[in-house]
């Protein structure tokens, strides 16, 4: 009963970005106003880490299973990717490799800041 409970306040923080994203006139995604407020909510203490922790381990466990649809709808259009395979790769292998830096770096300023704050 713990995960249905934390699992409606996470689909609350979805709904108040689909909100938001039909209000705002900014071309930005749902999901990313929902995560900014998800966030903001933690910092403010609205909403504690414990109230959510677990269902939010558990859907980040299972997101790699989300993008086989996605992958699956992907490979039936093979014919009509096959033309756009070089631009397709100009593309994202920089984009890949941005993110992938990206990501690193902002892991290790947390981890240090971490590290920082368990030493002080």
């Amino acid at each position: 009963m713990v995960y249905v409970f934390q699992f409606c306040r996470i689909l609350g923080f979805c709904f108040a970005g689909e909100l938001c994203s039909r209000l705002l006139p900014l071309p930005i995604p749902a999901s990313i106003y929902g995560l900014v407020l998800l966030v903001l909510a933690l910092r403010l203490g609205l909403v504690r880490l414990d109230q959510i922790r677990e269902t939010a381990l558990f859907l980040t466990k299972i997101f790699p299973l989300l993008f086989i649809p996605a992958a699956a709808g992907v490979m039936e259009l093979g014919a009509e990717l096959e033309a756009m395979l070089l631009p397709a790769l100009i593309a994202l292998v920089p984009v890949t490799v941005l993110v992938m830096a990206v990501s690193g770096l902002v892991t290790q300023a947390l981890a240090r800041r971490k590290e920082a704050r368990h030493a002080s």
